[in-house]
């Protein structure tokens, strides 16, 4: 039984997920689709509920009179089959109705229905373009990501359970006090609109502090990530207590939140209490009063003070879910923030797989500008560049910081779009194919190789995951890693392939690092190759072994290589050299010497393979 409800909602959705709205309820149903069936049942099983519980409180009272006027001799002749139906609703009913809610809102939606949103928006979000995640705290993405889910299920369950119980359950004591005397309804009346305007007045409060607490507790959570994400740096610059600090003041902006909740969480509990007690007070008063001049029945009393206390037990139930509801509001709101924005790069309307080719590349008189000030169009970072590199060809990239030579490697990525021009791969305009077969068709070797926080089989067999274990060795060989893996451990106990390396490699030295990167390259065994600098962050020694390592994977391969140390690029096919987004030489690592223009001085200001400042440049 608790399995079939555990099925019910696919918390794994297949489809490919859209761009969530930016409005509230619009993003609420977004994420509600697949359980909206279930939610409304639970709506259902609520009202049904609150229903039975007012009609109780309407037998306790008509049993009062009963008891009243009907002999005790005569009374189970009489009121028998009555008490009979009612103990069925009582013990039967009742109880059936709270299972089959309590199952669909345990085994159906508490697990599946978040998990079912993490899901979607994380799929959403791997697609996002680089540029949203270099603008934001990873830590604070994943946490508006697990606590928006939450919120999003909160928000919704209690719509749906609690507003409708509350709904039908008070609409159902006003029915029925006004069906003893339409005065007794009158309490009632009143208590409704002085507790409507309590939450008129404090609720949306704390829903607006709620967002605000949300945003200042994914900017501490954020904080803490970045601290100790960057714990070698702190350690390394003796900041500790500049730390400290610093995520004090995250902290402090946090509290300053909670502070400001607390304070209206105690005048709304203070403005309950006074409103609770003044009902209470006024319906047995006025009961007692019509009882006495003869206007109602003892039943009539007997139902009214009760339905005052269960709504006075009740109010401050309600209240919190108020709060709580507001609260969620306000952490969807912060997450809608994240979750909703637009991808920056999309595929195109229709766009289809790059068919696999020998690996020319062609940029065709492309122009690209990064995002600038408002109002303001900046410099260009390509302007109208023309670039055509051969199959297997293999190209070098030179020229000063900020030339445009990683941006150029960018835009093949399709890490942004164009402004103007084309860019293709053996004919084919990037822009015209899905992005996963564009960058299945490139390996990229960087500078900083940066590896998941899994096992070093999972890290090499990255690009190629269904590789056999004798792929993963070729490749091993391949980089000169066979060497040092066998010897690797972790804290679990796992040896080898299986070692876990740490946050983005951090247990391994750059050497390493490196090498099992460039096993990961070869494995993916891509036409188009692309270093970034593959080798400029590690000494002299390490650089020549895995120098050694670049040349057999360049092998009938197209490559594209940037390198600030000229000395290991002089030997590429052609040299490009690029300044101020344009090209401005081209040519071999001897005609470009023999030229005597900007590469020639480069190479003339090398101290030890790097490029040297040129104040007067």
């Amino acid at each position: 039984m608790f399995a079939w409800f555990e099925r019910r909602i696919d918390p794994y959705p297949s489809d490919i997920p859209g761009t969530p709205p930016r409005g509230l309820w619009p993003f609420l149903l977004h994420y509600s689709h697949g359980a909206m069936p279930w939610l409304v049942a639970v709506g259902l099983f609520s009202a049904v509920i609150a229903v039975i519980e007012v009609m109780l409180f309407g037998w306790l009272g008509d049993l009062v009179d009963r008891l009243s006027d009907t002999p005790r001799e005569v009374f189970w002749s009489q009121e028998g089959a009555r008490l009979a139906v009612i103990a069925v609703v009582l013990l039967v009913c009742l109880p059936v109705l709270n299972l089959f809610a309590s199952l669909v809102l345990h085994q159906s939606l508490m697990g599946n229905f978040p998990q079912r949103i993490r899901w979607q928006a994380h799929r959403y979000l791997l697609r996002q373009s680089i540029g949203y995640f270099q603008d934001e705290f990873a830590g604070r993405i994943a946490q508006r990501l697990m606590q928006t889910a939450l919120a999003v299920r909160e928000v919704a369950m209690k719509i749906m359970d609690v507003g409708s119980y509350v709904l039908v359950y008070f609409l159902g004591a006003l029915a029925l006090a006004a069906s003893q005397d339409w005065r007794l309804a009158l309490p009632f009346l009143a208590w409704a609109v002085a507790y409507g305007v309590m939450l008129w007045q404090v609720v949306p409060r704390l829903g607006r502090v709620a967002q605000d607490q949300a945003d200042a507790r994914s900017a501490m959570t954020g904080r803490v990530v970045d601290s100790y994400t960057n714990i070698a740096t702190v350690k390394l610059f003796s900041h500790s207590t500049r730390e400290e600090a610093w995520m004090r003041d995250g902290m402090d902006a946090f509290l300053h939140t909670v502070h400001r909740q607390m304070r209206l969480s105690t005048i709304q509990d203070v403005a309950l209490n006074i409103i609770n007690v003044a009902l209470v007070g006024s319906v047995t008063a006025l009961g007692l009063w019509l009882w006495s001049e003869g206007r109602v029945a003892v039943g009539a009393v007997a139902v009214a003070v009760p339905l005052a206390l269960r709504l006075n037990n009740m109010a401050h139930w309600i209240t919190w879910e108020f709060a709580s509801l507001f609260e969620n509001i306000g952490t969807v709101r912060d997450g809608i923030s994240s979750l909703a924005l637009p991808r920056q790069v999309l595929d195109a309307p229709g766009a289809v797989a790059l068919r696999p080719g020998p690996g020319e590349v062609r940029f065709d008189r492309v122009t690209f500008r990064y995002g600038g000030i408002p109002g303001a169009r900046p410099l260009p970072v390509l302007d109208d560049l023309t670039l055509q590199v051969a199959p297997g060809e293999r190209v070098g990239l030179v020229g000063r910081s900020g030339a445009g030579k990683s941006t150029l490697v960018n835009l093949l990525l399709r890490f942004h779009d164009i402004e103007g021009g084309r860019i293709s791969i053996d004919g084919q305009d990037i822009a015209r194919v899905t992005q996963d077969s564009l960058r299945a068709a490139i390996g990229v070797v960087t500078q900083d190789s940066s590896l998941l926080h899994r096992s070093v089989r999972e890290n090499i067999a990255y690009g190629r995951p269904d590789a056999a274990e004798d792929q993963i060795s070729q490749a091993l060989q391949m980089a000169e890693a066979h060497g040092f893996v066998p010897g690797l451990s972790d804290s679990y106990g796992r040896r080898g392939l299986d070692a876990h390396v740490g946050e983005r490699g951090v247990k391994l030295s750059g050497g390493q690092r490196q090498r099992i990167a460039i096993a990961r390259v070869a494995l993916k065994d891509a036409p188009i190759l692309i270093l970034d600098e593959a080798t400029s962050a590690l000494d002299s020694e390490v650089e020549a072994a895995i120098q050694s390592r670049l040349e057999m994977l360049m092998q009938g391969k197209t490559v594209i290589a940037i390198a600030h140390r000229l000395s290991t690029i002089a030997a590429m096919d052609r040299l490009v050299v690029m300044d101020q987004g344009r090209i401005v030489e081209q040519g071999s690592h001897a005609e470009l010497l023999q030229g005597g223009g900007l590469y020639a001085r480069l190479w003339s200001r090398q101290s030890g393979g790097f490029l040297a400042a040129d104040a007067a440049e």
